[in-house]
């Protein structure tokens, strides 16, 4: 099969489009023939081994353990292991494996769930991580509640898209910030108020939030703070910036660090895949009230270029790969 490989960290062009083996599913996996995959910030972090801290935590010190690239799938299931019990050969899925950017590869069966009927191949390669991210931030961290006022800043990127939309599905009042050029689709998407970003400071709005999800991670502490109610919660999404060593999350560091001190909620997570957030997306989108946005569409041997596009941080929702 032909599949994006790398052998060493570094830019996108360490990444090679190669004939590999088809991957064997284990006693749990399906094996998916790969119709798309999403493009998210994870690929990048993955492909260039920075922050050193995810090495670390696992993806390999010298060199990435999963040499293939790509961590969101949609496709038709071509095999099962012998224990999954939820899945036959033929079902359209999507889901969240290693190495989606690939003609065929394998997912653990808690990982997937039947694709929305409602949404193509690339429209459901591009939901998972994204979504995941907006979905915990705003419902496990945020407690978002119906009729509180949440600030969604970086509203037009992949997590910020899904995030207005579920926030507005959790019946709050959704302001959105964002670029003069994406006002107009954020409030496509469902925001009572925008606010651009290049022309006007939240902060100084007078404005005061329950709730701030801030996907771009670029401004102050002491400056999100002033925008939070009085016992306001402040979540972080990504670690993108900083140093080389722990990217963004010194600054998120500092955050939870404080937050037994005052009495706003700050909040730093990591979103964690599962089968049960995957289908309550799946009835969200089934429902119509979450809409993947996809800005851009590559070819499989196009992934480097996907890549350098979604680093430049001027996507309008998400990136997909088409195989």
């Amino acid at each position: 099969m032909k599949a994006i490989v790398q052998d060493t960290y570094g830019s996108p062009d360490v990444l090679q489009l190669r004939d590999i083996d088809t991957p064997v599913p284990g006693d749990d996996d399906v094996l998916v023939r790969v119709h798309a995959a999403g493009v998210d910030p994870g690929v990048w972090h993955v492909m260039t081994g920075l922050p050193y801290l995810i090495r670390i935590m696992g993806y390999g010190l010298r060199a990435p353990k999963t040499r293939v690239r790509g961590f969101d799938v949609a496709g038709r299931v071509e095999a099962v292991g012998k224990n999954v019990t939820r899945f036959e050969v033929g079902d359209d899925v999507f889901g969240m494996c290693n190495g989606s950017f690939a003609e065929y590869a394998c997912a653990k069966e808690d990982a997937c769930a039947r694709k929305p009927a409602n949404l193509t191949f690339e429209q459901a390669a591009v939901v998972p991580n994204s979504a995941f991210t907006a979905l915990q931030g705003l419902r496990n961290q945020g407690k978002v509640q119906a009729g509180q006022r949440v600030l969604i800043i970086g509203a037009a990127g992949g997590v910020g898209s899904y995030a207005v939309q579920l926030a507005k599905a959790f019946g709050a009042d959704v302001t959105g910030v964002c670029s003069t050029t994406k006002l107009d689709l954020v409030r496509s998407i469902g925001a009572d108020h925008v606010i651009d970003y290049t022309r006007e400071d939240f902060a100084a709005t007078g404005q005061r939030y329950d709730v701030i999800l801030d996907t771009a991670g670029a401004r102050p502490l002491s400056r999100l703070r002033r925008a939070l109610t009085p016992r306001g919660t402040l979540v972080f999404v990504g670690a993108e910036g900083g140093n080389r060593w722990t990217g963004g999350i010194g600054r998120q560091l500092r955050a939870v660090m404080l937050s037994p001190f005052v009495r706003h909620n700050l909040r730093m997570f990591i979103a964690m895949g599962n089968k049960e957030d995957l289908e309550f997306l799946k009835e969200l989108i089934e429902a119509g009230k979450v809409t993947p946005l996809i800005d851009r569409t590559y070819s499989l041997s196009e992934a480097p270029e996907a890549i350098r596009y979604l680093a430049k941080g001027h996507a309008r929702g998400k990136v997909a790969i088409t195989v």
